[in-house]
């Protein structure tokens, strides 16, 4: 029964989180969605994909080697929302998109991605099964055939949003070379430092959870993000109402988390 109660906490905050993110995907479905401020490096994405139309040459992305049944999998769904997003841009322009992909698993979505957004722009004709490229399950032969393909190709943007290891810097060095814009996004913290030196723009951490909702305008994916900012608010304010009663030797919710929240 002990191990029970130094559960119920965190239990019964779990289940609050997932009501306001329900009641949330609720309301967007009814017509109210939730407002998102707009992301700098959201607006990166037509800047490049305009560049490249302008130099006449190819787009390459790539959503990393992250799988989707490990704790990476939202990281990757959502560079794959990005990636319908990016085709639907390409497919207007008339720009060539390359999507270069590490895990087998991951690869026929990224096909049905980019059909989707040819599909959206109106131009289903205009896509090709060499837009999307299964290059190697293993992370530095991936690193070496993405490098590769956008030498050859001589890209103009290169777009690497999702999770992404050690082979981020190579790709990196490899779009530099080539003269192209480059966008990063990954929510891996260790990651994060590289992108901001290699990459031009970057959607830091969640911002690409967010932008992937705001392109998409899934109520679902509004709501679920409206309720986590919930969740938030509620625990910045228990933070702060923390610090200020035990300023004040008010133990009241320490003594609380101590007992109940382990």
């Amino acid at each position: 029964m002990s191990l029970v109660a130094d559960r119920a906490l965190g239990l019964v905050t779990l289940l609050l989180l997932f009501g306001a993110m329900y009641w949330q995907m609720q309301v967007a479905k009814s017509g109210k969605t939730p407002t998102i401020r707009r992301i700098a490096g959201l607006d990166a994405i037509p800047e490049a994909v305009g560049r490249a139309t302008e130099l006449g040459r190819p787009v390459h992305y790539s959503t990393g080697i992250g799988a989707l049944d490990n704790e990476f999998g939202p990281q990757t769904l959502a560079g794959l929302g990005l990636l319908q997003y990016v085709s639907t841009l390409c497919a207007k322009y008339d720009t060539k998109i390359i999507n270069t992909v590490c895990n087998p698993v991951v690869f026929p979505l990224s096909q049905e991605m980019v059909k989707a957004g040819f599909l959206e722009a109106g131009r289903p004709d205009a896509y090709t099964d060499d837009m999307v490229r299964f290059l190697s399950s293993e992370q530095f032969a991936y690193a070496g055939g993405a490098m590769g393909t956008m030498q050859r190709e001589k890209v103009a943007a290169n777009f690497m949003i999702g999770a992404f290891y050690a082979e981020a810097l190579l790709i990196a060095e490899a779009g530099f070379q080539s003269g192209a814009i480059q966008v990063g996004s990954t929510a891996r913290m260790y990651q994060l430092p590289f992108f901001v030196i290699v990459c031009d723009y970057v959607l830091i951490g969640e911002e690409m959870f967010a932008a992937s909702a705001y392109v998409s305008r899934d109520p679902d994916k509004l709501g679920a993000l409206a309720g986590q900012d919930i969740g938030k608010v509620v625990s910045f304010v228990l933070i702060g109402l923390g610090a200020i009663l035990t300023t004040f030797k008010i133990n009241i919710i320490t003594d609380f988390l101590t007992k109940y929240g382990k």
